[in-house]
């Protein structure tokens, strides 16, 4: 911690929280993530593209956003939605072309609009060029090496290496078959076995990493989201483990987990942050780490690592004013103390949509998904209206904030998808028990009287669209200005026009235990959590998350308030 942050932290009062010092963009953002298969359509294939990504831009201008984050859009054989990636260097042909990518970064730079590209470290496809060489070379040859190949248990080694799950379901080791057709060595995959696992002690594979990111900072992009950042490196023996029945899959629950959060995987970050330094412009890196607590996720955005890592212990915090209070008390700590901002998100393409998530009938563990026959159901209006008021919260809150697509129309999760129609790797590895992440990528709506609702002009949806969606689409939400969009356009404008993600924030006494009140810079935020009306002080409604009429704020319910 700098002099400067110690006399900060000591001349705040209890309560007050000053955000850590620096001008870089990326303290402050508001990001926007596109999933690029589900946002627009250019050709009609029922795939979104780059084309279609640019032609849209201008709606996200008009939004008010400071930068896009683009999952991944790179060559990929799409057995995890292009997670599995084939090709680091080049776009796959279904999104559009290297040339595309450039027209797509052009326009958004020229809307003052920011690119972060979605990088996928922890593993590649199996289809790619390394890894087709190391099913052909012997065990123990360097192409064997860039993997985590081992020999199995067991008289024959017909038993995995270890008992690891993997978080798609089923074992996390498959067994290959030997160029001269004898069953061989096993090779790790977190994940889907189509995603075998990079072995980052391997020079070559840091190496390899150094080039792609050189490779897209030299076309321009402003940083990375780097995907499951915690998950590089894996614990010396790779001993066995056996999770929580009841636990986070991604490991954002468990402090001691072999193939989560292993100190050595710093040392990359530490290499990439000194890459990204070679660049003008304050190129940003992300970390997608699911770890327990603000304090360990604090970890990975030290002054030498990372500048960005997602607030998953904000975003998985229930609907109840006690632990959000909590989570954004050591969130509003830790991050500053090693000098980074806090970021904040409430949804993404791996979690159920906040607009549902919020409001359901019983427990849905991070990973399973919903679906017609689950236990847990959302209940609409009660969800969009705790979603409308979540999100008036997230976006008062210093820092930088994250935003899914489709959000701002307070789209709710796709649970009705027929089964013949799921495409997620978790509901095939688990057998149909689990339903995954479908219903949170289910393409957007833009015009409600046009095909697939103006997300092509043909109608062809890799995922079915909810015909409820149409009272969502754009068109109709950008006339009403008592819609989501509209409210979001509020809180975006005025959170750039009052500079809150800079303003150092106080919690505000006096108030229920069920309601959040807190100041950040001259704006006074508070947020009705409980079941009973609670009077509002002093002060002009500037923006509110629902209408109502007097002094008393419904529940569910959040305003913010400048003097009058």
């Amino acid at each position: 911690m700098t002099s400067t942050q110690d006399a900060a932290t000591a001349a705040a009062a209890p309560g007050t929280f000053a955000p850590a010092p620096g001008d870089e963009w990326w303290r402050t953002a508001v990001i926007y993530q596109i999933y690029p298969r589900s946002f627009a359509d250019s050709d009609g294939d029922g795939i979104g593209d780059l084309p279609g990504i640019t032609a849209r831009l201008d709606s996200l201008a008009d939004l008010g956003v400071d930068a896009i984050w683009l999952s991944p859009f790179m060559v990929s054989p799409q057995k995890d939605a292009g997670y599995d990636v084939a090709d680091y260097c080049d776009v796959d042909p279904i999104f559009g072309t290297l040339a595309d990518f450039d027209a797509m970064l052009a326009r958004a730079h020229g809307l003052g609009i920011r690119v972060i590209v979605d990088l996928v470290p922890n593993h590649s496809s199996d289809q790619h060029t390394w890894f087709q060489q190391a099913l052909a070379s012997p065990p123990g040859s360097p192409e064997r090496a860039r993997y985590i190949f081992r020999d199995g248990r067991g008289e024959n080694g017909d038993l995995p290496p270890n008992n690891w799950e993997s978080v798609f379901g089923g074992p996390m080791w498959d067994r290959v078959t030997e160029p001269d057709g004898t069953p061989g060595q096993w090779y790790l995959h977190i994940f889907d076995s189509s995603q075998p696992d990079f072995d980052w002690t391997n020079p070559e594979v840091r190496e390899q990493f150094r080039g792609v990111l050189r490779f897209w900072l030299d076309r321009g992009v402003d940083g990375f989201r780097i995907d499951v950042a915690h998950g590089l490196i894996k614990k010396d023996g790779l001993p066995d483990y056996t999770p929580p029945a009841d636990g986070d899959s991604m490991g954002g629950d468990d402090d001691d987990v072999p193939y989560w959060g292993q100190p050595g995987v710093h040392d990359v970050w530490r290499d990439w942050h000194e890459v990204a330094a070679e660049y003008d412009g304050d190129r940003a890196l992300c970390a997608e780490a699911w770890l327990p607590t603000p304090d360990k996720t604090a970890l990975w955005v030290r002054p030498d690592e990372l500048h960005q890592a997602f607030n998953f212990p904000y975003l998985t915090t229930e609907w109840d004013a006690a632990p959000l209070r909590t989570i954004i008390t050591e969130s509003l700590r830790a991050f500053p103390a090693v000098g980074a901002p806090s970021t904040w998100v409430l949804s993404n393409h791996d979690v159920i949509r906040h607009a549902s998530r919020l409001a359901l009938s019983g427990e849905s563990p991070q990973g399973e998904g919903i679906g017609p026959l689950s236990a847990a159901q959302p209940i609409p209006e009660l969800g969009l209206r705790r979603a409308r008021a979540a999100s008036t919260v997230m976006l008062a809150l210093p820092g930088s904030a994250y935003v899914y697509q489709g959000e701002e129309l307070g789209l709710p999760e796709a649970v009705d998808i027929p089964d013949s129609a799921r495409q997620d790797p978790t509901w095939f590895r688990t057998k149909h028990e689990k339903y995954g992440r479908d219903g949170c990528r289910v393409p957007i709506p833009w015009e409600a009287s046009a095909p697939a609702f103006g997300f092509n002009a043909t109608g062809a949806s890799w995922l079915p669209q909810p015909a409820s969606w149409a009272e969502h689409a754009r068109d109709v939400e950008s006339r009403d200005p008592e819609s989501t969009l509209s409210l979001y356009r509020q809180l975006l404008a005025e959170r750039r026009a009052h500079g809150l993600g800079s303003a150092t924030f106080t919690w505000l006494d006096g108030f229920p235990a069920t309601v959040l009140a807190f100041r950040v810079d001259d704006v006074t935020v508070i947020a009705n959590l409980g079941d009973s009306v609670v009077a509002l002080p002093e002060g002009r409604i500037l923006i509110a998350s629902e209408g109502f009429t007097g002094r008393e704020l419904p529940a569910d319910t959040a305003v913010w308030l400048v003097a009058d």
